[in-house]
């Protein structure tokens, strides 16, 4: 076959392996309510639930610290106790005194999942709420924060990460549903807008069909 010596040959076809999504439930230890085989960075922010209270709702929240940047220590400070006020003029208001929040889990944008608060424990992420009625949500939900923004896609890796863990709930708490899965927004309107435009609920949905 005649090769004309002046044309670029087309690079070789990579024989590296696609690697396969792991879409298996996420594994959750029902005696302690931790994620097994995730890093745990444990919050004091928490308290027993009220007696006779269960996980019956997942809230699904959106944050980023400074609003609008990814990755750092400050979301791990935040929910320790420990953010510097003096390390960003936001973190002014996010460390006020008397200001103690968490959440249960996070999944940042590479889908790195981190716990924080043991899904039986009450964690402090949802303030004043409602749910279909019911105020105090953190009473009886679970909330799980996606590193991210209203306006900006989540991503890949956080879509696949969130289903993961919110099909092992389902399988480790059987008062939670697929129908009783809401956004912060939904649940404190007048106050909160997250996880925003940006989350796609019919995608997220179809992975946990």
């Amino acid at each position: 076959m005649w090769h004309d010596p002046g044309a670029v040959d087309p690079p070789p076809l990579s024989l590296t392996p696609v690697q396969p999504r792991n879409m298996q439930p996420a594994k959750v230890d029902p005696a302690t309510g931790l994620l097994i085989g995730v890093r745990q960075v444990l919050s004091p922010h928490f308290d027993a639930r009220p007696a006779n209270a269960v996980p019956e709702l997942i809230v699904v929240h959106g944050i980023s610290l400074p609003p609008g940047e990814f990755g750092g220590p400050w979301i791990d400070r935040l929910f320790t106790g420990n953010l510097p006020p003096d390390a960003h003029p936001y973190f002014r208001e996010a460390a006020a005194p008397g200001r103690r929040v968490s959440a249960h889990a996070l999944i940042r944008r590479d889908g790195q999942i981190i716990q924080y608060v043991p899904f039986g424990a009450r964690a402090w992420h949802a303030g004043p709420s409602e749910y279909r009625g019911r105020a105090a949500c953190n009473d009886f939900s679970i909330g799980l924060e996606l590193e991210g923004t209203d306006d900006i896609p989540y991503t890949d890796a956080q879509y696949d990460q969130l289903a993961r863990v919110v099909r092992g709930l389902l399988a480790t708490y059987p008062m939670l549903s697929s129908t009783h899965i809401t956004g912060h927004s939904d649940i404190a309107p007048a106050r909160k807008t997250d996880p925003g435009p940006a989350f796609e609920w019919s995608r997220f949905r179809s992975l946990i069909a």
